[in-house]
C-alpha cells in the first residue's frame, strides 16, 4: 500500500536540501500528486508522529532531517549556534510549524545538546563545502547506510559527518596545481571509535579526489587485521573486494579473504552494484585481512592510475574523478614500510600526480622520532626506522596529507614543528567529543563529584585481608556471563551477547604471562563451580554486588536459583576446550596461545585473556566486562592505552568491574597508588581537552592559537606521571612545576668561582637576617624511627616578593633549571594561591662535625660538604634527610599552626626554606680548610636550597606541570600562557 504521506515529505525534504528548511505546507501543496488535502494537512502529521511505532519510515525521515539541521555549521538560514533549542526554533520557524507540531517533533527528535569536535587550525584555504561534498558522496553515503544498520543513531551519525568533514576540509584540494601535504593529528577516547571517524575521512577523501589512501594499521598482525576487515566491511564493501566474481559462483570466489567469517557477505556493506558501473569509481585493495603488504603483487602497474586524457595530469578534474582509488592497511613495521617505499621510488615522476592520504592509527607509537637530539651530527637529523620511513613516504609523495589519530596525544604535539619532513600536526589538531554510550573516566572515578558513585559501583580493589581477590575476579566473570545469557532470553535489544571476556594485565614479559595463565586455570578447575561451595560463593556476589548495583532498565533475576541454569551454560562456554585461558603475546609457539583469538572468525570468544603490549593498545577486546589490573608503569600514555576497560557496553555497563590495584606502590618521589595514577592522567586529558575547547573559538575571524602553541596545554597532575616515555620527550621543554607541598632542590649550581660569589652576595640580605639566631627544632615520630629527633638552626620569616627577588637572581649551570619553577612561584602573589612569606631555615651541623664560619660578615654558620655526580653539573643531593623530614612536617600541619619555641608558626600561607652554605669538597678536612680562618670566602660557597610551598599553593585546576615543544626554525615563537 502507497504511503502517500511518507512520499509528499520525501519530495517537500528534498527540496530543502540544499538551501535549509522552507514553509512546508506550501511546499507540501505543490509537490502533493492527488492534492490530497490529508497529505499536507499538519494536523494529520502530528497524529501520525504521535501514534508512530519504532519502525516508521516517515519519523526515522524527520529524525535524520532536524538532527542534520541541529548540526549545521554557519548555515545560511539561522545565526544561532549548532545543537541549541534556538537552532531548532529557527528551523520551525522557517517551517511554519505551530506549538503542537513543534512538542511532538520534540519529544521524538530531542535537540542533541552534546560538544562537537574542538578543532584547533591553521587558516586554510577553503575548498571542501558541503555542496561540494553532496555532490561527490557515492562512498561516504555507502558508509553513513553502514552505521545507520549498525543501529548508530541520527545524532551519532550527525556528530562523525560534522568531525570527519572538519578533518577533509583541512587537507589540500587534490585538484590543487600546486602541490602541498597538510599534517594533522585527531585525538579521541581510549577505545572510543577512532577507527569510525577515520574510515568516514576515508570515505570523504576518497570521495572527494584522493586515489591512494595508505592507513598503518598500528604495529601488531592483529591491530593491522582488524584495521583491514572493518574498512572491507564497512566501506570498501562486496563488490570492490570480489572484483566482478559472481558472488553466486563458488568457483568464482575461490581465495575471496572472507569466505571463512560468519558476517560474509551479509553484514558487509553493498553498493549494489559495480561502483564503476554506476556512476562511481571502484576501490582497488593492496592488501587483504590475511596478507599485509609485500610488494606490488602486479608489479608498477599496479599503481598506474587510467587518464581519459593523457596530455594532462593525474589530478585534473578531467581525470581524475574516474580513476579507482587504491587502498592499503600496512603494518607500521620496518621490512614492510621499506618494501613499500622501494615501489613507490620505481613509479618515478607518477606520484607528484597522486593525491594521498596517510592515515596513522595510534600515530604516537613508533611513528615519533624517538632519537636522542644531542647524538645527531651536526646538521643532519637523524630517525629511528619507522619514523625515517614515513618520513620517506611523505617526500615520495608530494600531494600526500598525513592524519594521525590517537588517544594519547602528548608525544605528537612534542615533536619540533621546525622540523617539515616529521609529523607535527602543523595544520590542525581536532578532539573528538566523548561518543554517546561511551564508558570512560567519568563511569570509574568521581573525579570532582564527592557525592558520585562511579568508583562504588564499577572498581574494586585487587587485596583485601584474605589475600589478593582473582578468585572473586573470576567469579565475577562467570556470573556476569551467566547474567548476559539470562538478559538475552529476556529479550534484551543489544543481546545476545557474542563475545564475553576478562582480562588480566600484571607484567608485560611473556615467561610472567605463561606462569599466570597456569596459576588462573588452576584456580579455575579449583573453583568448585558446580558443587554447593562455588555456588554459594556466586549466589552471595549476586545478592551484595550486581543485584545491588543493577541497572534499573535491565533484567536482573530475582534470586540466584533463576540464573543458576545460566550459570551452567556460561561455565560451559568459558571453559570450552578444557581451558578457560588465552594468553596473548609474541610467542606463538606456547601452549596457551594455541586458540586463535579473533572476534571476527570465532562465533563465540569466552575466555579470560592474559597478555602485555598486544592488549594494551589499539586492539579492542570484544565483551570486555571484568578486568584484573595491577601493572604500573611512570608515563601517561602507556598506562591510558591499558585502560581497556573504557568503550562501549551495550546491555551490560552496569556488569562492567575493574579490579586494579588500590595498595601503595613506591615510586622515586612518593607512593601512590594505580587506581589514583589513572584518575591523575585522566584528569591531565580532561584539561588538556577543556583547554583545547577554550582556546577554539575563533577571535575576529582568526584563531586563537596555531598547533603549534599547543604544548603548553599539556600539564600533569602527579609530578612522577610524565605524559610521556623521556625518548617521546627529548623536544618538551618545561614550563611551569607546581609543586604545593613539595620539595623544590635545584641541584645543578654553578662552577665558575665568578658566578658563585654572585650567588651568594645576592642571599646577603637573608644572611644578616640569620646572623644571631638559634633555635631547636623537634621532629615528630614517623615512619622512618618513633623516636624523638631534633637539630640546630638559625631562623627566620622573609617576605615573598623578596625570597622571589633572589631566586629569579640566581645563575645556574646550562641554563636556568629553576625557571619552570619561578613560573609556579612567581604566581604565589593571589593570582594563582596565596603565600605571604617563607620560613628560612640554616640547619646547623651536629656539634661533633660541625664546621662553622661567617658567610659575608653574617654568621656564624656550619658549612656542609657536597659532592657534584660524577661528570654532571648537579649535586647528589642538597638538604639532609632530618632537616626535609622536619620541613615536611611543618608544611603538612600547617593548618594546626604547629609551633615551638623560637620557631615562628607556619601556618597555611606560609612556606619553608632551608638554607645551605655549602663546599664543594670530598672530605671534611677540605671544608675545614675553607673554614681555616672562620671567614668562608663568597666564592668558596654555594648557597644551596631546597624550598617547599605550602600545600595551599595551589588553584582548583590542581595541574603540577607544563611543557612546551621546542621549535628549531623559530626559538623565539610566541608560548601561550595557559595559566591566564
Amino acid at each position: 500500500m502507497t504511503d502517500h504521506l511518507l512520499n509528499v515529505h520525501i519530495d517537500v525534504l528534498a527540496s530543502m536540501h540544499r538551501g535549509g528548511p522552507k514553509h512546508f505546507a506550501k511546499l507540501a501543496f505543490v509537490h502533493s500528486e492527488e492534492h490530497d488535502p490529508a497529505d499536507t494537512d499538519l494536523v494529520h502529521f502530528r497524529d501520525r508522529l504521535l501514534s508512530a511505532d519504532s519502525g516508521d519510515e516517515l519519523t526515522a525521515l524527520w529524525r535524520r532531517t532536524l538532527t542534520a539541521w541541529d548540526f549545521a555549521e554557519n548555515p545560511s538560514w539561522s545565526n544561532s549556534p549548532a545543537r541549541t533549542d534556538d537552532r531548532r526554533a529557527d528551523a520551525y520557524n522557517r517551517l511554519g510549524f505551530g506549538a503542537d507540531l513543534r512538542k511532538a517533533l520534540d519529544s521524538i527528535v530531542p535537540v542533541f545538546k552534546e560538544p562537537g569536535p574542538v578543532v584547533i587550525s591553521r587558516e586554510f584555504q577553503p575548498w571542501y563545502s558541503r555542496e561540494g561534498a553532496a555532490g561527490r558522496s557515492f562512498y561516504w553515503r555507502s558508509y553513513e547506510k553502514a552505521l545507520r544498520q549498525k543501529g548508530w543513531s541520527d545524532a551519532a551519525v550527525s556528530t562523525l559527518d560534522q568531525a570527519s568533514h572538519s578533518v577533509v576540509e583541512r587537507l589540500s584540494d587534490p585538484t590543487r596545481e600546486e602541490p602541498y601535504g597538510a599534517r594533522g593529528l585527531v585525538v579521541g577516547y581510549v577505545q572510543s571509535g577512532k577507527t569510525a571517524n577515520f574510515t568516514g575521512v576515508i570515505a570523504k577523501a576518497i570521495d572527494a579526489g584522493y586515489r591512494l589512501v595508505i592507513v598503518l594499521g598500528g604495529t601488531l598482525n592483529l591491530l593491522r587485521a582488524q584495521t583491514q576487515r572493518r574498512l572491507d566491511m564497512e566501506l570498501i564493501g562486496q563488490e570492490n573486494i570480489l572484483r566482478g566474481a559472481d558472488p553466486t559462483d563458488l568457483d568464482a570466489l575461490v581465495g575471496i579473504d572472507y569466505q571463512d567469517d560468519e558476517d560474509w557477505p551479509h553484514k558487509f556493506v553493498s553498493h549494489d552494484g559495480r561502483p564503476s558501473m554506476l556512476g562511481s569509481f571502484d576501490i582497488e585493495r593492496l592488501t587483504t585481512r590475511d596478507d599485509d603488504y609485500r610488494k606490488l603483487l602486479n608489479g608498477i602497474r599496479t599503481l598506474e592510475f587510467e587518464k581519459h586524457d593523457r596530455a594532462r595530469p593525474l589530478y585534473d578534474p578531467a581525470n581524475l574523478h574516474d580513476a579507482a582509488a587504491r587502498v592499503m592497511v600496512v603494518k607500521k613495521n620496518k621490512s614492510v614500510l621499506t618494501n613499500l617505499v622501494k615501489d613507490l621510488r620505481k613509479i618515478g615522476p607518477l606520484l607528484s600526480e597522486i593525491p594521498a592520504l596517510i592515515i596513522d592509527d595510534e600515530s604516537d607509537q613508533a611513528s615519533v622520532n624517538t632519537t636522542d637530539p644531542k647524538k645527531w651530527e651536526a646538521g643532519k637529523v637523524s630517525r629511528t626506522a619507522i619514523n625515517g620511513l614515513i618520513s620517506d613516504l611523505l617526500k615520495l609523495l608530494p600531494r600526500a596529507q598525513y592524519v594521525g589519530y590517537t588517544a594519547t596525544p602528548f608525544a605528537n604535539v612534542f615533536v619540533d614543528p621546525g622540523d617539515g619532513d616529521d609529523i607535527f600536526p602543523r595544520d590542525f589538531l581536532i578532539s573528538l567529543p566523548r561518543p554517546s554510550g561511551y564508558m570512560g573516566v567519568q563511569d570509574f572515578h568521581d573525579l570532582d563529584n564527592p557525592e558520585g558513585t562511579a568508583e562504588e559501583i564499577h572498581v574494586r580493589g585487587i587485596l583485601e585481608d584474605t589475600g589478593d581477590r582473582l578468585q572473586e575476579a573470576m567469579d565475577a566473570f562467570l556470573l556476569t556471563g551467566a547474567l548476559k545469557l539470562y538478559r538475552a532470553d529476556q529479550g534484551v535489544a543489544d543481546g545476545p551477547f557474542r563475545h564475553h571476556t576478562m582480562l588480566v594485565h600484571e607484567s608485560v614479559r611473556m615467561d610472567d604471562h605463561a606462569d599466570l595463565a597456569l596459576r588462573i586455570n588452576t584456580m579455575w578447575h579449583q573453583a568448585g563451580y558446580t558443587g554447593p561451595e562455588g555456588h554459594a560463593r556466586l549466589e552471595g556476589l549476586l545478592a551484595s554486588d550486581f543485584q545491588r548495583y543493577a541497572d534499573d532498565g535491565l533484567p536482573v533475576p530475582a534470586s540466584y536459583a533463576d540464573l543458576k541454569p545460566y550459570v551452567s551454560r556460561a561455565r560451559q562456554l568459558i571453559n570450552s576446550g578444557g581451558n578457560p585461558v588465552i594468553v596473548v603475546n609474541g610467542d606463538t609457539d606456547r601452549y596457551f596461545s594455541q586458540i586463535d583469538l579473533d572476534f571476527d572468525r570465532t562465533p563465540n570468544v569466552w575466555k579470560i585473556l592474559v597478555g602485555g603490549t598486544k592488549l594494551s593498545r589499539g586492539f579492542t577486546v570484544e565483551g570486555l566486562t571484568v578486568t584484573y589490573y595491577r601493572r604500573t608503569t611512570q608515563q601517561a600514555d602507556t598506562l591510558m592505552q591499558m585502560g581497556r576497560w573504557f568503550g562501549f557496553r551495550p546491555g551490560y555497563r552496569d556488569l562492567v568491574r575493574l579490579y586494579i590495584g588500590r595498595e601503595e606502590q613506591l615510586t622515586k618521589t612518593r607512593t601512590a597508588d594505580l587506581y589514583e595514577a589513572f584518575e591523575a592522567i585522566c584528569r591531565d586529558e580532561e584539561l588538556f581537552r577543556a583547554e583545547l575547547a577554550r582556546y577554539a573559538p575563533m577571535v575576529d575571524g582568526r584563531p586563537q592559537v596555531t598547533p603549534a602553541q599547543i604544548p603548553p596545554l599539556v600539564a600533569q597532575h602527579l609530578s612522577w606521571m610524565k605524559p610521556a616515555a623521556r625518548n617521546k620527550m627529548f623536544n618538551a621543554e618545561l614550563v611551569e612545576v607546581r609543586s604545593p607541598g613539595r620539595p623544590i632542590e635545584p641541584a645543578a649550581y654553578p662552577f665558575s668561582s665568578k658566578a658563585i660569589a654572585r650567588n651568594t652576595q645576592r642571599w646577603q640580605p637573608v644572611l644578616a637576617a640569620l646572623s644571631g639566631t638559634n633555635t631547636t627544632c623537634h621532629l615528630l615520630p614517623d615512619d622512618t624511627t618513633p623516636l624523638p629527633r631534633s637539630f640546630r638552626a638559625a631562623a627566620t620569616v622573609v617576605p615573598h616578593a623578596d625570597l622571589l627577588g633572589i631566586l629569579s637572581a640566581l645563575e645556574w649551570e646550562d641554563g636556568n633549571v629553576l625557571a619552570p619553577h619561578l613560573t609556579y612561584l612567581s604566581q604565589l602573589d593571589g593570582r594563582l594561591a596565596k603565600v605571604d612569606d617563607w620560613l628560612v631555615m640554616a640547619p646547623h651541623r651536629t656539634e661533633h662535625h660541625r664546621i662553622e664560619a661567617t658567610v659575608l660578615g653574617h654568621g656564624p654558620f656550619s658549612l656542609f660538604r657536597r659532592t657534584r655526580q660524577a661528570g654532571k653539573a648537579a649535586f647528589s643531593r642538597i638538604s639532609g634527610l632530618e632537616h626535609r623530614a622536619y620541613a615536611q612536617q611543618l608544611i603538612d600541619q600547617a593548618e594546626l599552626e604547629r609551633s615551638e619555641e623560637g620557631v615562628p608558626r607556619l601556618g597555611p600561607h606560609r612556606g619553608v626554606v632551608l638554607l645551605y652554605p655549602v663546599v664543594e669538597a670530598r672530605t671534611d678536612a677540605e671544608v675545614r680548610e675553607a673554614a681555616a680562618t672562620g671567614k668562608a670566602d663568597a666564592s668558596d660557597v654555594i648557597m644551596a636550597f631546597t624550598v617547599i610551598p605550602p600545600l595551599a599553593a595551589i588553584d582548583s585546576k590542581r595541574q603540577l606541570v607544563r611543557f612546551r615543544a621546542k621549535d628549531s626554525s623559530r626559538p623565539d615563537a610566541a608560548i601561550v600562557n595557559s595559566c591566564e
